[in-house]
């Protein structure tokens, strides 16, 4: 193609010229074109150039062709882990709901006579190729299923004591009965365990989170919305079908002659407060009347069970705690929303958990949940320790677990401008510092709604009480029965207890965080200190019972509050305790502490100030050694959920229940008794 052209000849006159002079303007605009054309097909062909050389440099398995088939084959794998054959039977329904739900609706043939669909043959092949499968290899089961049971049958054992058995913290399922329209689809259909619950979070996010979500204020059921706890054995026996939870130990009691005349199970709405179990469901009077005695205090309470200082005595032989979180779990899903598992995700995991399930949508369920407060840390610094010591740290620590909630050098959170220092003596940037668990507690109730902290106030406490004589009077104190540090064992010599749980899992034991951005929130805790400008009761601002206090808005409504989450961009794998994505690994079964699983097991009971009656406690920790070909470790796993399926914890079980409980002795593979020991006991 022509890119110039030459002028034309000056003696050529004027009309040729000016002719001459639009042709040039023409070819002007045509080699415009040109060019244009030619830049375009050079950055085409450099565009598949840089592709080429990029795919030449991409390894395999990160190309699309690898990727797609390897999610097909990983989405076959789950659905043939999970799907039973009898879920062919309510295949057509979860259809018909899912069209519902998006709604999509089939052309109407008022002609035609279409048959339903039969997946009877479907169902018969499913169950063939499943019972193929190793039985160790199915996530519902770990191969050892009955096997516990049998060993103490064939030692001719049988069942002797009545057993309850009361589920933890969110293992009970959790069913909706409200006929409000909002909720009437999943009348009777579990909002929490089970398919229907996945269905619900994927398809009904916001209308689930408003159903399991209690109300603030009251601490139950928001308007239009009833949840209660599933009833029966099967209420806790699995999550989802697949993912067994009390399932393995029914099985094994079942063996040596337990049924459901001699074996119950206590399922509960763990959400709601002590208090409110009884106010709302009659819980405890119902445990009274089934002759268990979990909460024992209640039962004897004057004011509430009404059974008298020896119904423990006369009604309990034993009681087992397993894994239980006797003096705290985690702090930080109350101040951020966050935990261990949240943060250890890969950032394609975490920006689909994000975008799914925000942080703040976590933080104000969990604020709400009455129940899970319960967990929060107990006994302060004479527990947990100081800045620089406590009683869990190592030898060769670097920086002490003491530091419940820590900011390191360079953080986001310490470039505030100017320092002061805080009433412990640390220096602090923008009002930060490292805290120990009495600060911490502090620092994260400043950060949350004054309903949680109205709520908290009227239902727990969590210090540590050393009088005698106040131990006694907190006996009928319904706010101290969910602290061991406060409150003494009930008056029953005879009564044993057990603390089984694992050990040998790295566990989330305290957290570096930081802050970032400016937020809007339900407080401002960085505002100035609250201002009263309403009138109280008595009619005078600020000398009332302080209930006209607010921090109001500022007249922009700028944000003020400041974006706290754990530091998930610090790992430090050599650092002395272990640091990653911000937390600060120590010792326990995976979820939660060692000082929390053993101290009171070890030290705090075997005190009489705590344990008047000289109550025998015996304490066995199980070693974590899962099975690495068994998806969740076989019968030799410790983890705070899988030990339910462990060998020696079945084993200790049934020795109870069949009465050969003298059997089951002390045994340790943790340092616990040494650290027991530095606690702030007296």
């Amino acid at each position: 193609m022509t890119l110039t052209n030459r002028l034309q000849k000056r003696h050529k006159s004027d009309t040729i010229l000016s002719q001459h002079d639009h042709s040039d303007e023409q070819n002007d605009k045509e080699r415009t074109h040109d060019l244009h054309d030619i830049n375009e097909e050079v950055e085409k062909k450099a565009k598949a150039a840089g592709r080429k050389a990029r795919n030449e440099d991409r390894h395999f398995y990160a190309m699309r062709r690898f990727l797609f088939p390897l999610g097909l084959i990983l989405g076959l794998l789950l659905g043939y882990a999970f799907v039973q054959p009898s879920d062919f039977q309510d295949f057509q329904t979860h259809l018909a709901l899912l069209m519902d739900e998006f709604e999509i609706t089939m052309p109407e043939f008022p002609t035609l006579d279409l048959p339903q669909l039969d997946l009877s043959h479907v169902e018969t092949e499913w169950r063939k190729l499943w019972s193929n499968i190793p039985e160790p290899w199915k996530l519902n089961t770990n191969g050892l299923e009955f096997t516990v049971g049998e060993k103490m049958a064939e030692r001719g054992l049988t069942a002797k004591h009545p057993i309850i058995l009361v589920p933890g913290i969110i293992s009970t399922g959790l069913e909706s009965w409200s006929t409000s329209p909002d909720y009437r689809a999943f009348f009777r259909k579990k909002v929490w365990g089970g398919f229907s619950m996945i269905s619900q979070v994927t398809f009904n996010r916001d209308k689930w989170i408003a159903a399991v979500m209690l109300d603030p204020i009251t601490g139950l059921d928001p308007p239009g919305a009833k949840v209660r706890a599933a009833e029966g054995i099967d209420a806790a026996s699995s999550f989802i079908q697949g993912y067994w939870l009390w399932s393995k130990i029914v099985e094994n009691l079942a063996v040596v002659n337990y049924d459901t005349n001699n074996l119950h199970l206590a399922p509960y709405d763990w959400r709601l407060s002590y208090y409110n179990l009884e106010e709302r469901d009659g819980y405890f009077s119902k445990l009274r009347a089934t002759i268990e005695g979990f909460v024992m205090k209640w039962v004897e309470s004057p004011e509430h069970g009404k059974g008298g200082p020896d119904w423990v005595e006369n009604h309990i032989e034993a009681f087992i705690s397993i894994a239980g979180t006797h003096l705290a779990k985690a702090m930080a899903a109350f101040l951020s929303g966050e935990m261990k598992d949240t943060v250890q995700i890969n950032p394609a995991g975490a920006y689909v958990l994000e975008r799914f399930f925000s942080r703040k949508e976590r933080q104000k369920l969990f604020r709400s949940w009455a129940g899970s407060a319960s967990m929060w840390i107990k006994g302060g610094d004479d527990v947990w320790g100081n800045a620089t010591w406590a009683p869990d740290d190592h030898a060769n620590t670097t920086h002490s677990h003491g530091a419940l909630i820590a900011f390191r050098e360079g953080s986001p959170a310490l470039n505030g401008s100017g320092s002061s220092s805080s009433s412990s003596g640390h220096e602090e940037n923008d009002g930060l510092f490292n805290m120990t668990s009495n600060e911490a507690g502090t620092w994260i109730l400043e950060r949350t709604p004054v309903s949680f902290q109205k709520m908290m106030a009227s239902n727990y406490s969590f210090g540590i009480e050393r009088d005698e004589e106040r131990l006694k009077a907190n006996n009928v104190d319904f706010t101290k029965w969910s602290n061991p540090l406060e409150i003494q064992l009930p008056y029953a010599p005879s009564m044993k207890m057990y603390c089984v749980y694992g050990h040998g899992k790295e566990t989330e034991r305290s957290y570096w965080y930081t802050q970032r951005e400016y937020e809007h929130d339900e407080i401002q805790p960085d505002a100035p200190s609250a201002v009263c400008t309403d009138d109280d009761d008595d009619g005078t601002a600020g000398k009332g019972k302080g209930k006209g206090c607010t921090s109001p808005r500022t007249p922009l409504g700028l944000p003020l509050a400041r974006a706290t989450y754990i530091d998930a961009d610090f790992t430090d794998e050599g650092a002395r305790p272990r640091i990653v994505n911000g937390v600060k690994m120590g010792e326990g079964d995976g979820t939660v502490s060692l000082l929390s699983l053993g101290a009171m097991c070890v030290e705090g009971w075997r005190r009489p100030r705590w344990n008047p009656a000289g109550i025998k406690v015996t304490t066995v920790e199980l070693p974590h050694n899962p099975v690495a070909t068994i998806p969740r470790g076989g019968g030799t796993t410790s983890d705070h959920v899988d030990v339910l399926g462990s060998v020696a914890l079945n084993e200790i079980i049934l020795k109870v229940a069949t009465g050969a409980g003298d059997e089951v002795r002390d045994s340790f593979v943790s340092d616990i008794r040494e650290y027991a020991k530095r606690i702030k006991w007296d």
